[in-house]
């Protein structure tokens, strides 16, 4: 397996071939894209193999293709059940670096800042859906809950990213069951409304279903209850339109300065079952 100081894989077939041979594992054929996606891409970035070291020109489809271990890890591998194994795997990692940590900074420099109204500063996970959240915060609100008071903040990564347990529970809103509540929680105390906001890239709209959970959720929060959904663009409200609650509020991402009124008879507010 050692060649030219260098172990080397030949592609895809060799690697599920030594697999087999050495472990007892029988991969399918159709597994070669998941070797390829979610182990070797790793093990290079992480620099624990090179892809095609001598030959870089090869193209992708080449039966010549193989990847190789580094001269780094094998330092590290012939190092094994030896007094030198700690300081070599201490070496590599100095010298390489842990893929966790690039990962870890790589997603840091991806955070979508989030800055509310008193100043404070979030950070939202990467990702379309938090993207519609931190617009929801810095767009939605100074223009239909103008000085209205951010209450619950979720992210697809940490459901409860920002949550104000005191005022939450003043206004009548379970406390203990944080998963129930909708993606963001804005109090405009002026006019007692209490915005429920949905935000909406591939499912979950403020949709019948939806809407009779949440009344029967805050059946004790006696404000006024505004329920939104809000969509990046037209486009993915299209998808959903069929699905959203009669009395509640649509709004796109795209384009902020105006609302969707899902009640012909009424501009937005309150349902009117909700206002005493």
């Amino acid at each position: 397996m050692v060649k030219s100081d260098q172990t080397k894989f030949r592609y895809f077939k060799g690697i599920m071939n030594f697999v087999q041979e050495n472990y007892g594992k029988l991969y399918a054929p159709n597994t070669r894209e998941t070797f390829r996606r979610h182990v070797l891409h790793q093990f290079v970035q992480a620099r624990i193999v090179d892809y095609n070291p001598e030959m870089p020109e090869l193209p992708v489809n080449s039966p010549r293709a193989h990847y190789a271990a580094t001269k780094e890890v094998l330092e590290v591998v012939r190092s094994y059940k030896t007094k030198n194994w700690k300081k070599a795997i201490k070496s590599f990692n100095d010298s390489v670096g842990k893929l966790s940590d690039v990962y870890m900074k790589e997603r840091a420099l991806n955070q979508i800042p989030v800055e509310l109204n008193n100043g404070k500063k979030l950070k939202l996970s990467p990702g379309k859906h938090n993207e519609v959240q931190a617009a929801i915060v810095e767009q939605f609100a100074p223009r239909f809950a103008n000085g209205g008071t951010l209450l619950y903040l979720g992210d697809t990564a940490k459901k409860n990213l920002f949550v104000d347990d005191k005022s939450l529970g003043e206004l009548g809103v379970p406390i203990n069951q944080h998963s129930k509540l909708p993606d963001v929680v804005i109090f405009d105390s002026k006019r007692n409304w209490l915005f429920l906001i949905e935000a909406v890239t591939s499912h979950g709209p403020v949709s019948p279903k939806r809407l009779l959970e949440l009344e029967d959720f805050l059946k004790d929060c006696k404000v006024g209850k505004v329920y939104v959904t809000a969509f990046p663009d037209m486009s993915e409200f299209k998808k959903h339109s069929n699905n959203i609650a009669w009395e509640t509020e649509v709004w796109l991402m795209d384009v902020p300065d105006h609302m969707i009124h899902f009640n012909g008879d009424r501009f937005m507010g309150p349902r009117l079952n909700n206002v005493e």
